[in-house]
């Protein structure tokens, strides 16, 4: 069986670089890229995607307004999207539970955190 892949979109570089290194631990291909923007260009060009795990502070766009543009694409809108963040608001956790996300994880991203990850894949 081919190796998940997961879309990673985190602006910090120390963010990108931990959970990367952690699910690829879990032999997860990992594509990372800096913002919402650069991964929708990106799944525009591949179709591969299994998982969006999404920082939600970013500057331009959050990951909520990029989970909102993935559940509005036909073509997207099967992809589970995962925000991850360091703060824990509920009524932001809420927000993007109702808006179609399958979960919210308080970062940083944990070895604990990957079997649940997966399971959305």
């Amino acid at each position: 069986m081919a190796s998940p892949h997961v879309l990673l979109v985190e602006d910090s570089c120390v963010d990108r670089l931990v959970a990367s290194r952690v699910l690829k631990c879990f032999n997860i291909r990992v594509t990372a890229v800096e913002g919402p923007k650069e991964a929708l260009k990106f799944l525009d060009t591949e179709h591969d995607v299994q998982l969006i795990l999404t920082d939600y502070c970013m500057p331009d766009m959050t990951g909520y307004d990029l989970l909102v543009e993935v559940k509005k694409s036909p073509r997207l809108n099967h992809l589970p999207v995962v925000i991850i963040c360091t703060e824990d608001i509920p009524e932001r956790i809420k927000m993007c539970l109702d808006g179609g996300a399958k979960d919210y994880i308080i970062k940083p991203i944990k070895v604990v955190n990957v079997s649940r990850l997966l399971s959305y894949i």
